[in-house]
């Protein structure tokens, strides 16, 4: 019997994505002064405020205020009537310095002895259904909501968008696990004030959805997936009614409390951390982008069609206490997946300074993952700039999402004798 699957995400706007942005801004400041530094910043936004609070430990000092108020402004919230704006919020820095008792157990003589910077599971996942080798549900949901940032920048086809949204997609499986079509597509979106009543409101927005960012979505996917797309698909434009209160006026924000739509959408497992606002010393963050690695590959090079990779840690202690895949049945290879979990792990080292060295992770490289997913997402290099009116200026050279390369391929093959 077929059967449907969902997943969703949110926008760049919504308020808890509003606080991981401002989280990994942070970051990315105190490593690209000093790439040492560690860090565990958390952000809570609400109407008119910002408040700052985490842990770190680092030699270089930050205007903060500053950092937070660009990012706000970034992503859209520059009006008064937003009731939260990057020039007149409040901005709240509560940041002390990281604690003794944590660090000695990260920080070795050794840097390749450096221990985990917490205990914890960590999970990477990775599907053949698409090209990038993400959850189908999660991938639209994710599109669908950067298309309608687009729309809100460009202002000319859709006008009224504002930078809160939210998006859900759900697909119909055969019982082989194969897409079949889309049942569901579901769009929140934020929007001005309208002169017409509640009725021809709502309807001029699910047209413009409907009509204008919908084939646009389209135009972005592959033909096979384009065909999933049909006149029976149910649309859910905004269901509760108008939407004018919004963002961190509507809803308080808070780092980490998306890290569902941050991963997988609900496909494979997740190991309850979360990630933005934490330098890699914190496996909740690298671990999972290593296995996330781990996994593409392996899939990649066709172990399976759809992988579950688990590593986990105590803290302070420098190897993984375990390393668990699950291939769900897919498996191409005649072994059993204790076996490939045994190989996986002679072929890719899951110390903590291993992987913050394979996957470069000491770069300011995260603000780019605080919105739309930290996986999935094409690997580049680009040169960032960072100013600081305690540190000057510095321009990096950084390669972005150095986890979802497929650079092991040959190397698992290899291994497996494929």
């Amino acid at each position: 019997m077929a059967y449907l699957f969902t997943s969703e995400s949110v926008s760049e706007g919504h308020p808890d994505k509003i606080a991981d942005q401002i989280s990994d801004a942070l970051l990315d400041h105190f490593l690209a002064f000093d790439p040492e530094s560690k860090v565990a910043c958390e952000t809570l936004v609400t109407t008119g405020q910002v408040v700052l609070a985490g842990e770190v430990k680092s030699h270089t000092y930050l205007d903060v205020q500053n950092i937070a108020r660009s990012v706000i402004n970034k992503i859209g919230y520059t009006k008064g009537e937003y009731q939260f704006s990057g020039d007149s919020c409040g901005v709240i820095s509560l940041i002390h310095e990281q604690s003794q008792d944590i660090n000695q157990g990260v920080d070795r003589g050794s840097k390749e002895e450096q221990g985990a910077g917490d205990q914890g599971m960590m999970f990477g996942y990775a599907t053949k259904e698409t090209e990038n080798y993400m959850p189908l549900a999660l991938d639209i949901s994710h599109k669908i909501l950067q298309v309608l940032a687009d729309l809100r920048r460009e202002g000319k086809e859709i006008d009224y968008l504002r930078p809160d949204a939210k998006a859900q997609v759900t697909i119909e499986y055969s019982d082989d696990n194969v897409p079949q079509r889309i049942d569901t597509i579901v769009v929140s979106t934020q929007h001005d004030a309208f002169d017409a009543d509640d009725e021809k409101m709502l309807a001029k927005i699910k047209s413009d959805i409907v009509s204008i960012l919908i084939p646009r979505v389209k135009e972005q996917l592959p033909s096979k997936i384009q065909e999933l797309f049909d006149d029976k698909i149910t649309y859910h434009i905004n269901p509760t009614g108008k939407f004018v209160i919004g963002g961190p006026h509507g809803d308080t924000g808070l780092t980490g409390r998306k890290i569902i739509v941050d991963t997988y959408g609900g496909k494979g497992a997740h190991g309850g951390g979360a990630f933005s606002g934490k330098d890699p010393s914190k496996v909740d963050r690298s671990a999972a982008y290593a296995a996330r690695h781990v996994a593409k590959n392996l899939v990649a090079a066709g172990i399976a069609d759809e992988i579950l990779v688990q590593v986990s840690y105590a803290i302070g202690v420098v190897e993984p206490t375990s390393i668990f895949v699950d291939t769900y049945g897919t498996s191409n290879v005649a072994l059993s997946d204790g076996e490939i979990a045994e190989k996986a792990s002679e072929l890719f080292d899951m110390r903590p300074f291993a992987i913050e060295e394979r996957l470069k992770l000491r770069n300011p490289i995260y603000l780019e993952t605080a919105a739309y997913g930290h996986m999935g997402k094409q690997p580049q290099t680009l040169t960032k700039v960072f100013e600081s009116p305690y540190n000057g200026r510095i321009e990096k050279e950084v390669e972005l999402f150095t986890w979802e390369k497929l650079d092991s391929v040959e190397k698992v093959k290899e291994a497996f004798n494929l």
